[in-house]
């Protein structure tokens, strides 16, 4: 806000020790603006400097500043026009999330985020553990590491007494309260240790990981869609000061884009159909493209972008080589009854399948994978004891601000970024 002072105001001659990024406390009225870049301003009868600020050194002056440097002072960035209302959307949407399962019947569980199991069978996990004893003069002792006879770390003398590791997603214990409660939902951080320097990947990331019982692909889908529309259309609703600003600043076009997806009916293909759709079209990609090949994004924009005009797109049964060990085995014993949401812009937002709760089918896809059935002990007990069928879905909360807010960069979306070689902050 622009506020106007005169000689008369009280405390006027404080002037000269307010620069930027100072802190004051300002009394007037509200007054129409003669200006044109503003439609209110205020007149100010009193101002006091709570805190000032050195001219010399506060790092963001009054000039446009790159996001990679703003980066490097994230404990001041929230104090840009840009950053202040991708923290507002942010909220928003976290609020709206809560709010879309809340009232649809869904309980919010706390999943943990330190485990033992490995929900994806990719070991890009983080571990936890206090066998790294720390030295007098602040260095790791490596060679303090108990290991056993064969040279091997000796996990039983760590805090846990087996290996552990930061959670990659909150999906498997999800699964044991949606067995309970039905309808369940989890909101909470997770960790990939992932040496991926990309616009679209964090170290650390929130997920929303919801669970359905008594419920198929198709379930899962329309649950993906419906909360999808939920969340935009709230953004849309009651952050329209911020989504203007995206509109003038960010992104321009993206309220449009938006409200494609609050309207538009989401398109459905199938992982085949997809394949042949790239193999057909006239683009030339990076990556190959090939039935029983994972799509990259590459791939997953092109569909939704071009293929389909910017709309949303859901492809669903996909090979099962390519996917996790907990999807539900199709009749055709090539592929998983999974499911991708790719929106524009970000590709896939959205990763969801419905669950394998055939005792033995699960089993035999452990083995196949050489995955330690006795560390899923407690997951295989949910098919021995009154299993059903379920369904659930993934979606990185930064991917979706990412979405909403037209940013390039997903590190531009958590207020401190984890990323390969930083960890600032």
């Amino acid at each position: 806000m622009q506020c106007v002072l005169t000689p008369d105001t009280e405390g006027y001659d404080q002037i000269d020790s307010i620069a930027t990024g100072a802190s004051v406390l300002v009394e007037g009225i509200i007054a129409s603006s003669q200006g044109g870049k503003q439609k209110v301003e205020l007149k100010v009868s009193k101002i006091i400097v709570i805190g000032e600020s050195d001219p010399t050194s506060f790092p963001i002056q009054k000039k446009r500043a790159s996001r990679e440097f703003l980066r490097t002072v994230a404990h001041l960035r929230p104090r840009t026009n840009t950053f202040g209302a991708v923290a507002r959307v942010r909220n928003a949407l976290a609020y709206a999330t809560h709010k879309f399962f809340q009232d649809n019947g869904f309980v919010w569980v706390a999943s943990p985020i330190i485990t033992a199991s490995d929900c994806e069978g990719a070991g890009e996990q983080f571990y936890v553990t206090t066998l790294i004893s720390n030295s007098a003069e602040g260095g790791s002792l490596v060679k303090d590491i108990p290991s056993t006879k064969d040279g091997r770390v000796d996990w039983s003398q760590d805090f846990f007494c087996k290996p552990a590791f930061l959670t990659v997603s909150g999906q498997l214990n999800g699964e044991t309260y949606a067995t309970a409660l039905s309808d369940i939902y989890t909101f909470g951080p997770t960790f990939r240790a992932e040496n991926s320097n990309t616009s679209r990947h964090l170290a650390e990331f929130w997920m929303i990981e919801p669970e359905l019982a008594f419920a198929d692909l198709n379930d899962d889908m329309a649950c993906a869609s419906s909360y999808l529309q939920y969340v935009v259309k709230y953004i849309l609703e009651n952050c329209k000061e911020d989504m203007d600003f995206f509109n003038t600043w960010i992104e321009k076009g993206i309220i449009d884009r938006l409200n494609d997806v609050v309207e538009k009916n989401f398109v459905h293909l199938s992982y085949s159909d997809a394949i042949e759709l790239l193999v057909g079209s006239k683009k030339k990609f990076e990556f190959p493209v090939k039935w029983g090949l994972d799509l990259q994004s590459e791939h997953e924009r092109y569909i939704t972008e071009v293929a389909f005009g910017g709309r949303p797109v859901i492809i669903r049964d996909y090979p099962k080589e390519i996917k996790a060990f907990y999807m539900r085995q199709n009749d055709d014993g090539k592929t998983v009854a999974a499911m991708d949401l790719l929106v524009p812009r970000v590709g896939e937002l959205i990763g969801g399948s419905q669950r394998e709760e055939r005792l033995d089918y699960l089993e035999g896809r452990l083995d196949e994978l050489n995955l330690n059935k006795e560390s899923y002990w407690w997951y295989l007990d949910l098919r021995r004891y009154g299993s059903v069928p379920h369904a659930g879905f993934g979606l990185g909360f930064e991917r979706l601000v990412q979405f909403a807010t037209g940013m390039d960069n997903i590190r531009d979306t958590i207020p401190f970024p984890r990323v390969p070689g930083s960890a600032e902050f």
